[in-house]
């Protein structure tokens, strides 16, 4: 049996995958700065220079625009989790996803996550691939929050899950665009400063 050889894309494929990923990365930038409602087809296509018809072959909605962009973030993450040391302590990988997720927002590659009544939430949940990498997601992180909470870490008293949506709204979260906007610190204090509201909180620790 003849071992099975890759078929090379065609140039036009590869074309095609490159307008592609320009499409997807402009859309990212645009949820990042104004949001999904705000956010129009007719600008994607202006931005990335073809016409919208052009854009329609690749996305048939600005919904499907949304979802891809809003995949291609989830598996960053996923690939960024992928990469950590496993011998890290639990604590210490949660401090280092939420810094990352911390990072992508400052450098405005962070989608802004939709209104509860957007018609891109139900497009979401459709999606196979972005729920199968919540789903992934939060298993990860759920199972590192037990563990922190287990060598008291982390306050046992909170429900864990209180805690992972604690931490997946730091992707949305308006004080990183508040401290920003001040111009008083930069990218790399304002990470340290949400980290520590976030894991230390706000409570001094003399009392």
């Amino acid at each position: 049996m003849k071992p099975e050889v890759a078929v090379k894309p065609s140039f036009k494929q590869q074309m095609l995958q490159v307008r592609e990923d320009t499409i997807v990365q402009t859309v990212n930038r645009l949820l990042a700065e104004k949001g999904f409602e705000a956010m129009t087809v007719d600008e994607v296509a202006a931005q990335v220079g073809i016409a919208k018809a052009s854009l329609y072959k690749h996305f048939a909605s600005k919904e499907d625009l949304a979802v891809a962009a809003m995949v291609r973030v989830m598996r960053q993450a996923q690939a960024f989790i992928a990469a950590l040391p496993p011998q890290d302590p639990p604590l210490q990988q949660l401090r280092a996803v939420v810094r990352w997720v911390l990072q992508l927002k400052l450098a405005g590659g962070m989608p802004s996550l939709p209104s509860q009544n957007s018609s891109l939430r139900a497009s979401l949940a459709a999606s196979q691939d972005y729920m199968d990498g919540l789903i992934e997601l939060s298993d990860r992180l759920g199972g590192w929050i037990e563990a922190a909470q287990a060598a008291d870490e982390l306050n046992p008293q909170l429900p864990a899950i209180a805690i992972l949506y604690t931490f997946f709204a730091r992707a949305c979260d308006p004080v990183v665009e508040f401290l920003k906007m001040g111009g008083l610190y930069t990218d790399a204090q304002i990470e340290s400063l949400v980290l520590s509201t976030c894991f230390e909180g706000l409570v001094s620790r003399q009392h």
